[in-house]
This record gives C-alpha cells, sequence and structure tokens, in this order.
C-alpha cells in the first residue's frame, strides 16, 4: 500500500490504496472498533493515516497471516495491550518482534528434536555393540 499523503481520504481512495473493495471497509468499521473514521459534514468517512495504517494492520492479519475475523480482533487487543497506538507506534515494527519470537521457537523445537534423534541413535548404536563417537 502507498504511504499516504493528505490529511483526509475518502473511503474510495483508502479503498484503492488498500487494493480492497469501499464495501469491505464499511464491514470493517463494523467489526472492529478500533476502526472508527470520522465523518464529515456531508457524512461521508474521512479516513486519516492512523485509520489507513489500521486498515493495512487488518488487511495483514486477515489475507496474510490468515486469521478468523475474531483471530483479528484477538490479535488486535494484544497489540494494543503490548503498546500499540495507531499513528505512533510502527506496526510493521511489533509484526516483525512477533514474528522473531514465532522463528526462535520453531529453531529450539527443532534443535530440541535433533538432540533427541541423536541420543536414540547413541542408545541404538550401544544396543548393536558400536561405540558412538
Amino acid at each position: 500500500m502507498a504511504k499516504p499523503t493528505k490529511m483526509y481520504y475518502s473511503i474510495t481512495e483508502v479503498a484503492n490504496l488498500a487494493g480492497l473493495k469501499p464495501h469491505i471497509l464499511r464491514y470493517w468499521e463494523t467489526e472492529f472498533s478500533i476502526l472508527h473514521p470520522k465523518k464529515n459534514r456531508a457524512g461521508n468517512r474521512a479516513y486519516r493515516e492512523k485509520d489507513i495504517e489500521i486498515v493495512k494492520l487488518i488487511k495483514t492479519l486477515l489475507y496474510s497471516e490468515g486469521y478468523t475475523i475474531e483471530g483479528a480482533k484477538r490479535q488486535i487487543r494484544k497489540l494494543r495491550a503490548d503498546g500499540y497506538k495507531p499513528g505512533e507506534t510502527p506496526i510493521e515494527d511489533l509484526m516483525e518482534d512477533e514474528a522473531d519470537v514465532e522463528a526462535e521457537s520453531v529453531t529450539d523445537d527443532f534443535e530440541s528434536k535433533l538432540r533427541e534423534i541423536r541420543e536414540d541413535l547413541r542408545e541404538i548404536l550401544t544396543l548393536l555393540g558400536t561405540r558412538p563417537k
């Protein structure tokens, strides 16, 4: 999604920036309390940069990360509890940290399994009467 440069954006502009249909954004407003763009005097939605950041976050959670609506809501609550403030905290930093933690966990699990396999192989060699090196 391109970096916004205006103060306010229409729902059509935000939909185009995000690669979504306007009705998706209207639906997300009903599902995600964090997404609530202001309305101008005519009643049209006026999205700010922080609203666009929230749209980007929701799209990432739903389309890239594979969360359900409820799962995305839980993830947003968790991010907010961890200090995420739309427009102030770069969401990429928080998302990368979580990915790093997940990657470390996978690596630790993998190393643990390898140690376990190595020990099993040593036991087998001992049972066969061959000394492990």
